[in-house]
């Protein structure tokens, strides 16, 4: 375990604090928060081990003491030279890991040690992540007008990018032409509906909603309810049911 491997999982506990933010009760995320604290632990434990092995091994040689002067020096030189403060949220311009190139991107996490700071950025109009470090990210320039519009100083896209853009495409040509083919039943359905009205109408059968009428029109019958057909004319008539009587007859035919 080194300090790079201590400054990805602090990025990747700052990412799963952002997730747990917005879904507090989420158990995979819980665990996820718990797991990477042991192991931020356990790497710091080991690292604390390897530097104070190198430092017993440095007092013996003062050859190993010079050398570790210096690279005091340079560390100190290249915290010198990156002397600003980047935080979540910062707009800057970050190397792209794919043509090496330098876009602009936002700093979305940041992680990392004091002197070994790790940043999670996000490159404008791409929306793809990536995890850099202070090398790999600069200042805009005070006279930065943004990304230009000529092909030239576009950004080419990786395989991986090309594919998923394909992918969207065909799925959004599939999703138009389901709602083109709804659209079309529909408006086969209403044709087919209104023929059939227009049939209806000419035999006299009325059918509301059609030739002006309504359902929810006010029935002329004060007794009658708005939307219910045929309210207000009261029960129909029943012909009351007669036991057939049979009557004897003198008929000796029968």
């Amino acid at each position: 375990m080194d300090k790079s491997d201590l400054e990805t999982y602090q990025v990747q506990l700052s990412q799963v604090q952002l997730a747990l933010d917005a879904d507090p009760a989420n158990a995979e995320l819980i665990s996820l928060r718990s797991e990477l604290e042991e192991l931020i632990e356990l790497t710091q434990a080991a690292i604390a081990q390897q530097e104070s092995a190198a430092a017993v091994a440095a007092s013996s040689s003062s050859t190993s003491t010079s050398k570790a002067g210096e690279g005091s020096k340079k560390s100190a030189a290249a915290s010198a030279s990156s002397s600003k403060v980047w935080s979540a949220g910062d707009e800057c311009l970050a190397k792209y890991s794919g043509d090496g190139q330098w876009y602009p991107a936002r700093i979305t996490s940041v992680g990392g040690s004091s002197e070994h700071r790790a940043f999670s950025i996000v490159f404008k109009g791409y929306n793809n992540t990536e995890l850099v470090n202070a090398a790999q990210i600069k200042a805009l320039p005070a006279n930065y007008q943004g990304p230009t519009a000529s092909a030239g100083n576009k950004r080419k896209l990786s395989k991986a990018e090309e594919e998923e853009r394909e992918r969207k495409k065909k799925k959004n040509e599939k999703k138009l032409e389901s709602k083109a083919a709804k659209a079309k039943e529909q408006q086969e359905k209403q044709h087919s509906w209104q023929k059939f009205a227009k049939k209806s109408e000419k035999k006299g059968i009325h059918i509301a909603g059609v030739s002006g009428t309504s359902i929810f029109k006010t029935p002329d019958n004060p007794l009658g309810r708005v939307g219910v057909t045929g309210s207000g004319k009261g029960m129909t008539d029943v012909a009351p049911r007669i036991k057939h009587k049979f009557e004897a007859t003198d008929d000796p035919n029968a």
